[in-house]
């Protein structure tokens, strides 16, 4: 199903854009609840660090739309959740099955991070730090929030990562929740974040 998912996503836009549309209505009325319970849980139990991290607002879609253009074309190649351009940014805020969270040094937005939830109760994740702030701790609690965020609400925790994104792959070399499901096309693999027993 994810193949089918990842390949409609990259080759007919259209395609997916009613799938995400009809996914955010019956995730909304079946899971929406859910979220907003659980979403405060995951942000107050961080450990402490001189950023903050929360939930983005649709008035804050410039600073996403900035924070990812000032980045280098070659770290935006694994990273396509969805256009980047700021009229595709605000209309992702409009995404219901679509979580944007961010990451801010004093306020300043620094880091970018999202849960995409399909209604069968699998999400994927993604991340993107600002260069200038890498090494610093962020990326390890960004991991925290978004997989207490779909473990709690009982959801598998999903990503693909492309084994020539050496950066990832070294980030994740050290984490031990994750698991290599199934390889993809062009060195993608599947892979899913599990909470250790």
């Amino acid at each position: 199903m994810e193949r089918i998912l990842i390949f409609i996503k990259h080759h007919f836009g259209f395609l997916w854009r009613l799938i995400e549309w009809s996914n955010g209505i019956v995730f909304n009325l079946l899971f929406k609840n859910r979220l907003e319970k659980v979403l405060p849980k995951s942000f107050n139990e961080l450990p402490v660090t001189s950023f903050s991290f929360r939930r983005l607002d649709p008035s804050e879609a410039f600073s996403l739309y900035d924070l990812i253009r000032s980045q280098k074309a070659s770290d935006l190649d694994y990273f396509r959740p969805h256009s980047f351009d700021l009229t595709s940014i605000k209309k992702q805020f409009n995404v219901r099955s679509f979580l944007l969270m961010g990451t801010f040094d004093e306020d300043k937005l620094v880091g970018y991070f999202f849960l995409r939830f399909f209604a069968n109760k699998k999400c994927f994740v993604g991340r993107l730090i600002d260069e200038n702030y890498r090494g610093r701790g962020i990326g390890p609690v960004m991991n925290k929030i978004m997989y207490e965020t779909a473990w709690r609400m009982g959801f598998r925790c999903l990503s693909t990562i492309s084994r020539l994104n050496t950066a990832v792959m070294r980030a994740h070399a050290q984490n031990k929740s994750i698991v290599i499901l199934k390889e993809l096309k062009n060195d993608y693999l599947l892979v899913e974040f599990v909470k250790e027993t």
